[in-house]
Order: structure tokens, then C-alpha cells, then sequence
């Protein structure tokens, strides 16, 4: 017998309450409404509070500060090389896999897409549209993407456009299994949208960028619908799980205090919960997981409301595909088909499930965490609230609870001493593997305060970073080491300025807040480069108009810490923004 296929959608910064069927009295989702109704539904079910950390999780049922994954920045987006990814198990049984859109988990080697079980990949850079990593000028309107590590221009929204690829590619395997990721880079900010979307908020939404994160959720709703439409039109909807999650809480949708309580005015809903985007609380990682599919109640819509987690998706996805994990490969979640077949084995209540906040260079104990039990969480270590009589984490029980809070605490102490084993390890980018230039950017510069220039806009404002990369050297020899301020797609002299706009724009699609990360940039007077590997320090005084410095150095195998550097008149220090490797074949 044929084993179902797969198609996970994940979209980016869309919490619990930005859709209809939860609650929202504004958004139009009527997809994912029809969705909701006809499929099991968790609706207690937990993710990192933000991007990355997330993604990790669910692809390979680990914590993901134990997979090296707990910023989004900074380097330690970085999804472990070790690490067996949920694309890697479908593949090893005969799936064709397929990836559409954003990734976030590394963007050169070994950390890409296609080098992490997908087949075949059509991905932005870095956590956005528009990141470092990205291609230079993109703006989410006709953009150019990497297909499985080389670039290609499409046409169109870039919602539209990922979605658009991940049915073709479900069209050309249908007669096949096949896993199909689509990860929408929507409705992250900067909610670039056309009018016909945002408008119908306009008369709802407190200000324009409000409008346009709805907007932008409405556009993804549309593509799910397609979606659906698809699988139906080629007969294989009821030979197929289609699961719809997003990867934390709201990040354009709600204002809070400084307390994380919702603010009280129009459009502004959060299902009564607390918090939203990194945050501790609820609203910051309880998010849908919407599951339809063969043989678990397609077409009759319930909830689950047992306490899950992201850990729990990929021995679930692999149960439920009827799967065998090998014996040397193993979760931090466990399969949640019980629940799905309504067997369980009654021993839910007592599990203890944690998620926190990293965003640092190293993880901090306590960091903005939150433990959960049945009913309970644990917030801060401090912090004790009880769900079921509490849902908005108005009133800390702590003091009335102190047996409670023992066990949550010592459940976090299980917790921290698993995922802390690998904190000191680096997450080295491999260079000399093959042949292929690696591009290195400072979204992943490592140091030890996390200020890192992620995305364009800091480009053209010439934001000052310092570090390092972290490398693995995986072939002796020759190396070459190109230093840039501009990307090459941008071909400007280091220290020129931009006058204006140096790319195709949709203006009437982007915001005014938004403008800085597409247009003009400044000059900076770069007079001398500095390159250092190890006890290898090489210096260059920069000719003028030239568009980029080249260090070339012999390099032993092993790790390596990359220390490059760019100063100028002012006095003043940064490192280059862009970093092109290759090793020398004679």
C-alpha cells in the first residue's frame, strides 16, 4: 500500500489569534477557516518563541538550543551538521522532498537546504526577504531566489511564488511519495503587500502597518486554498497529511504593555493570551496545528488539548507515514498518534515540556523560560500560573503552590543539563569541501554581544559590527578570501555611496518605515583591510575605486576562526559585510 504524502505550511510571526476560527473578529482566513473545521486541531501545542529556534525543533524532535539553534542572528541560526532532519528520514525511505521558501537555518555549507534532505530547494537568505544573505534588492515583488545553492529571478509576490513552486513540485511527483515543506516568509515584517490586500483593513486596523501584517495573512490564506484546490484537482487530498502550524507568536498583530498584557483598542487580538513574539508567556509560543489527512478524522473537525510541543512533530510526522526511526537515532518528543487515535495511554498530564528565549551569544540559565505541565506555567523560574483558572497570566500563584514550582523547577534542571551538553562546540561553516565558492555574511558574525548587521538596510547605513565566522577548513591548502562592503550582485567600489534607488522597486507596496532597507546608502572612506586565521595576519591598504580586497593564505584542516576587518579615516572599524571563499586548485 502506497504511505501518504506530506505537506507542512509554516508561516512566519502569524500567532494563535490571526485567524478567523480562533476568534479574530477582523481577519479574513476563510481557507484556513474551512481547514480548521474539517481537521483534528492542537490547540495546546508549543514552539520556540521565535524564528529559527522553531524550524530547528520541528525538523529534527530536538530542543533547539541542543541543535545549536537558539537566535536568529549571529550564527546561531546554524542547524548542526550532525543533526538528522526530518527531510533526511522521508528521503531515506523513497520520499521526494521538497523545500519552498524560508529556511533559516544556514545559508552555506554545510547548513543549506539541499544539504539537509531536500532534493530540491527554492529558498530567500537569512530569516527574511531582504536579510544579508539574501539577494541583493529584494523587495518580495519578482525577486531572485536560490534553487538548491544557485540563484534564479521569478515573477511575483513571494508568498505566491513559493506556493505556486511547492504545487509544481507536488504535480510532478504525485504519482510518487513525496514531503513538501512550504515555509511562507509571510506575514513577517516588513509586510510588503499590494493595495488590494491591506485596504480592506484600513477602516479596522489602528495604523497602516497594522493593515498590511493583515493583509499579508490574507494573501496566505488565499494560497492554502489554492493548495487545497490542488490536491483535490489531482486526486490525492485523502492520500495526503496537510498540516498548517505557524512558528511563533504574533510578531505584527498585537500591541502589549510592557508586562506583555494586551493592549485594549480595535484589532488587536490574541485569543486571551498573554505576550507575544520572545516572549515567556503564552502568546509568545502557543501556536495552531491544524493536522488533515488519512484515517485521522479528515472532514470531522476536533481538538486535542494535551499539552504537546515542537519536539513532538517529527517522531509524529514519521508515525503517522508509518516510518521506522533506527535505533540510533532519537527524539526529545515523542509520537503523538495516541492522541490522534484517541488511545491514549493516560500518562500525558505528568509530562514536563520547557521552551525559553535565548537571542543571546551563549544561552543564560533562566533566560526567559517557561515550564508547562498539564495546567501550569512556570515562568521565569519565578513566575507560577494556572491555566485553567488564568488563561491571561493575570495572578502569579507561586507562593500557594510551592510543591508545584519545586517540580517545575527540578524539570527544568532535567531539561538544562540535556540541551547544555553542546554550548561550547562551534558551528563551523565548511570550507575546501568541493570547489564551490562559499559566501559568507555578518548575519552570522559571531561575538559575544549579538550585534550583528542582518539585513540590507544596515548595509546602506554602514552599521559597524566586529567578530568572527567560525570555520571548518575541510580540505589543506590554498584559500582566498575576497572582502567586500557591497554584495558582488551589487558591483559598487567599497566605499562609494548609493544615490537614490540601484534597484527595481515596488514603492507603492512598502512602507515608509521600510524605505532605508532599499534605497540609497552611505559612503565610507575603507583605506585599509586586515585578514587574521590563527597566528596568519595579513594587511592590504585598499586601491582606490576597487570593489573588493583578496587575501590568500595556506590553510592546515581543522577548525579555524575567521577575524576580518576594514578600517577607515574616521578612525573607524568594521568588519566586511560580505566574505567570498574559495579554495585555490592548481
Amino acid at each position: 500500500m502506497k504511505r501518504p504524502n506530506v505537506v507542512f505550511v509554516l508561516t512566519d510571526d502569524q500567532g494563535y489569534g490571526e485567524i478567523g476560527a480562533h476568534g479574530n473578529p477582523d481577519i479574513k482566513t476563510p481557507h484556513l477557516d474551512r481547514l480548521h473545521r474539517d481537521c483534528i486541531r492542537f490547540s495546546n501545542f508549543h514552539v520556540g518563541t521565535t524564528c529559527a529556534p522553531t524550524r530547528a525543533g520541528l525538523l529534527t524532535g530536538h530542543n533547539c538550543n541542543s541543535t545549536g539553534v537558539w537566535h536568529t542572528i549571529g550564527g546561531r541560526s546554524l542547524l548542526r551538521d550532525d543533526e538528522w532532519t526530518l527531510a533526511d528520514a522521508f528521503r531515506e525511505n523513497g520520499y521526494r522532498t521538497g523545500h519552498f521558501g524560508k529556511w533559516h537555518l544556514g545559508d552555506a555549507p554545510p547548513f543549506l537546504p539541499h544539504e539537509r534532505g531536500f532534493e530540491y530547494s527554492v529558498s530567500h537568505g537569512g530569516g527574511g526577504i531582504g536579510n544579508t544573505p539574501d539577494h541583493w534588492g529584494n523587495d518580495y515583488f519578482d525577486d531572485t531566489y536560490s534553487v538548491n545553492g544557485e540563484k534564479k529571478k521569478f515573477e511575483g509576490f513571494c508568498c505566491d511564488v513559493f506556493f505556486q513552486e511547492g504545487m509544481k513540485f507536488i504535480e510532478r511527483h504525485k504519482d510518487e511519495n513525496f514531503f513538501c515543506y512550504i515555509a511562507s516568509n509571510t506575514p513577517h515584517s516588513p509586510w510588503n503587500i499590494e493595495d488590494q490586500y491591506s485596504r480592506q483593513y484600513e477602516d479596522v486596523a489602528p495604523t497602516e502597518q497594522r493593515a498590511r501584517f493583515y493583509g499579508t495573512v490574507t494573501n496566505l490564506d488565499e494560497n492554502v486554498g489554492c493548495l487545497r484546490a490542488k490536491l483535490e484537482a489531482l486526486g490525492i487530498a485523502e492520500n495526503t497529511f496537510l498540516i498548517f502550524m505557524t512558528d511563533n507568536g504574533s510578531g505584527g498583530g498585537v500591541t502589549c504593555d510592557e508586562m506583555g498584557h494586551v493592549e485594549e483598542g480595535p484589532c488587536n487580538y490574541n485569543a486571551g493570551m498573554r505576550g507575544i513574539k520572545g516572549s515567556p508567556y503564552e502568546g509568545g509560543h502557543r501556536v495552531p496545528f491544524f493536522l488533515y489527512g488519512p484515517s485521522v478524522g479528515a472532514g470531522e473537525g476536533r481538538d486535542i488539548n494535551t499539552l504537546a510541543s515542537y519536539i513532538d512533530f517529527m517522531p509524529t510526522v514519521l508515525d503517522l507515514c508509518g516510518i521506522e526511526v533506527p535505533p540510533a537515532r532519537t527524539f526529545h518528543g515523542r509520537s503523538l498518534t495516541p492522541l490522534i487515535r484517541d488511545a491514549s495511554d493516560g500518562d500525558w498530564d505528568e509530562r514536563i515540556l520547557v521552551t525559553d528565549v535565548q537571542r543571546v551569544a551563549r544561552p543564560v540559565k533562566w533566560r526567559k523560560s517557561c515550564v508547562m505541565q498539564n495546567c501550569w506555567r512556570l515562568v521565569n523560574g519565578k513566575e507560577l500560573f494556572d491555566m485553567s483558572s488564568d488563561p491571561r497570566q493575570m495572578r502569579n500563584v507561586a507562593a500557594a503552590y510551592p510543591d508545584v514550582v519545586d517540580t517545575l523547577r527540578q524539570g527544568y534542571e532535567d531539561w538544562w543539563n540535556l540541551v547544555s551538553e553542546q554550548f561550547d562546540r562551534d558551528i563551523p561553516f565548511h570550507i575546501g569541501a568541493d570547489e564551490d565558492e562559499v559566501v559568507l555574511t555578518t548575519h552570522d558574525i559571531r561575538n559575544e554581544d549579538t550585534a550583528v548587521v542582518w539585513h540590507q538596510g544596515e548595509v546602506r547605513t554602514g552599521a559597524k559590527v566586529a567578530g568572527y565566522w567560525e570555520l571548518d577548513v575541510r580540505t589543506a591548502g590554498r584559500y582566498a578570501f575576497e572582502l567586500r562592503r557591497w554584495p558582488r550582485e551589487a558591483d559598487r567600489p567599497l566605499s562609494d555611496p548609493i544615490i537614490g534607488d540601484d534597484v527595481p522597486i515596488r514603492w507603492d507596496c512598502i512602507s515608509d518605515s521600510y524605505r532605508y532597507f532599499y534605497t540609497d546608502g552611505v559612503a565610507i572612506d575603507i583605506q585599509w583591510a586586515r585578514l587574521q586565521i590563527g597566528d596568519q595576519v595579513l594587511c592590504s591598504e585598499v586601491p582606490e575605486g576597487a570593489k573588493g580586497v583578496t587575501f590568500e593564505l595556506d590553510l592546515p584542516a581543522g577548525p579555524a576562526h575567521l577575524y576580518p576587518m576594514f578600517y577607515t579615516t574616521k578612525p573607524k572599524a568594521l568588519a566586511p559585510y560580505y566574505i567570498y571563499v574559495r579554495r585555490i586548485v592548481c
